[in-house]
């Protein structure tokens, strides 16, 4: 049975509706709680719109073969100028929706929804796909001779795969159909409660551009709750689907494990944390301070501190004498000033203030022997400073634009801080980068960046230490062996029964 929501009526509710393969279906509908209070949404009753969700074997995508890469960079141009929010409809009423599900404030819901025609712009998605995968394996065969003689062909074919996106930006489902484009694949794609009404957006303008085309007819979206087995048990087989990428909290993704078996590949983009590393050149002069000052802010601020790649504890190589702790409460002042002054489109207070970090911010506020707190007091942001060379007690459950710096007298000091659920490291200067890199690697470090671009990510390339898209193709292998050049196992055994007798 479908979980649908039984309370009293809603305060707000909204149609989301599903798209599949290129046909818009708002038909025996349900009622879900999205995340904001007393906010639903109605959507297809998922048991009802099951059989039509999986494409069925693998040879119903013959039809994307049909198509050159050129065409595909195509088909990406005309839908990314179609996505312009002033004239998208379908993308307005997604942003109206969302600014009551999400976490995240108008201006930053708005900013990511007027950046989707450049996300789907035919030279950044050739780009994309080129970096990630390779261009020639996802148009022909590429041969290679090895040494043995023969010469293996290989080529990069879609696959059927569940797309469980994460809701805490709209930048994952658009991220998602347009890895599924660049692929050839047949995408799945379950949306988040706290944002079901994005990839429906952009499916919807799809099915506009061109409702028979088989980059449209190839990708589906709807919404199911999370944990329906019934539900869940039916479609999450290797006849229906051979990759369910997984994005979203620790229980969601290990929730998904129980479904894998072979024949269905889980690419996990699971939960991670990132951390800042600054250097001594910070304090070289007032200038140099404020720079840093500003850059921590953006890495701390953008998006509200609401994606792993955001700063939440920031090791600083001030010393931790009273001469560093002195430099330390000055760089506080300027980041937490600079955060303060972030344009909008990029960060704002939060939305919502979560009690229990107000309650331990508040604690560390009066236990002046342990932190110096800069802020805080509107439920605005604040930075912690350490008055010890160790990271707040609550360094877990830092957010909503609060982070923590902590005074180091030596680089090596960060080691025990980084493990693989590190993503980002934002570095400054370059030149310690540069000393720090390999040595993190091998903590379990994914992605080093300069200082402030932590949230400012390159989409051509690799993501969370795995090359995401090149994983949702299938790696296919056509092999030429010619006897006069490469040895043939039977006169191996011919030679073997010569010997013998």
């Amino acid at each position: 049975m479908s979980a649908a929501l039984t309370q009293a009526p809603p305060v707000t509710a909204f149609r989301a509706g599903c798209v599949i393969r290129g046909q818009w279906i708002e038909d025996d509908l349900l009622q879900f709680g999205g995340r904001g209070v007393g906010i639903t949404f109605l959507s297809p009753d998922p048991q009802r719109i099951l059989p039509r969700l999986p494409l069925g074997g693998a040879q119903g995508m013959a039809d994307l073969y049909a198509l050159s890469f050129d065409d595909i960079l195509d088909y990406i141009e005309r839908l990314g100028a179609r996505l312009r929010l002033a004239d998208n409809v379908h993308l307005q009423q997604a942003l109206e929706a969302s600014c009551l599900t999400s976490s995240l404030t108008r201006p930053l819901l708005q900013r990511t929804y007027e950046s989707l025609p450049h996300l789907f712009n035919a030279r950044f998605a050739r780009e994309m796909a080129d970096n990630t995968v390779g261009i020639p394996y996802l148009e022909g065969w590429v041969p290679k001779t090895l040494l043995d003689g023969r010469t293996v062909s290989i080529r990069a074919f879609g696959a059927r795969a569940l797309h469980i996106i994460a809701g805490n930006s709209p930048f994952i489902a658009a991220l998602s159909v347009l890895r599924n484009a660049v692929t050839r694949g047949d995408a799945i794609i379950k949306s988040p409660s706290n944002d079901p009404f994005t990839a429906l957006a952009i499916a919807r303008t799809m099915i506009e551009l061109d409702a028979r085309h088989p980059l449209t007819r190839h990708l589906s979206v709807a919404y199911w709750k999370g944990g329906d087995e019934a539900f869940e048990s039916r479609l999450y087989q290797p006849r229906n689907i051979e990759k369910i990428v997984a994005w979203g909290g620790f229980a969601s993704v290990k929730h998904v494990t129980r479904y894998i078996q072979p024949g269905l590949e889980l690419i996990s983009l699971d939960p991670k944390r990132s951390v800042s590393i600054v250097g001594a050149e910070a304090f070289d002069s007032e200038a140099s301070m404020r720079d840093v000052g500003r850059r921590l802010a953006t890495d701390i601020g953008a998006i509200n501190q609401e994606g792993c790649v955001n700063a939440r504890v920031i090791y600083v190589l001030s010393g931790s004498d009273e001469a560093g702790l002195s430099r330390l409460d000055r760089l506080a002042h300027y980041t937490y000033e600079a955060m303060m002054a972030l344009p909008p489109t990029v960060s704002t207070a939060p939305k919502e203030m979560d009690e229990q970090l107000r309650s331990l911010l508040n604690a560390a506020r009066l236990n002046a022997e342990w932190y110096h707190v800069v802020g805080g007091l509107r439920d605005e942001g604040a930075i912690v400073v350490s008055r010890l060379p160790e990271p707040v007690d609550f360094a877990a459950r830092l957010g909503k634009r609060v982070a923590n710096l902590v005074p180091i007298d030596g680089v090596d000091e960060v080691y025990a801080a980084v493990d693989a659920y590190t993503q980002t490291v934002g570095v400054y200067p370059e030149s310690l980068k540069i000393q720090l890199r390999d040595r993190l690697a091998l903590y379990g470090a994914q992605r080093f960046t300069s200082l402030g671009y932590a949230a400012h990510a390159a989409v051509a390339a690799p993501q969370d230490a795995i090359e995401s898209t090149r994983e949702l193709c299938k790696w296919v292998v056509c092999e030429d062996c010619d006897p006069a050049v490469t040895p043939p196992l039977w006169e191996d055994a011919e030679l073997f029964k010569a010997s013998a007798a």
